[in-house]
């Protein structure tokens, strides 16, 4: 399977600038799974920006 990285970086929403892992989605999910957390690409903008990527605050911001 081949990876898309320049495409992937156009769409990601993690404003996390020195992330070695942007672009590489697999890598990412990877890596925020091993903390018990989730990619910045799953939270609303303004739940990104306070780097809170744990599921506790995942749920939060998407009960209906």
């Amino acid at each position: 399977m081949e990876c898309h990285v320049e495409k992937n970086k156009a769409q990601c929403t993690c404003t996390y600038e020195p992330c070695p892992r942007k672009g590489k989605c697999c890598e990412c999910v990877a890596y925020h799974r091993k903390h018990n957390e989730l990619p910045g690409c799953f939270f609303p903008p303004e739940i990104e920006k306070t780097y809170d990527r744990s599921v506790r605050r995942f749920i939060q911001c998407h009960r209906g």
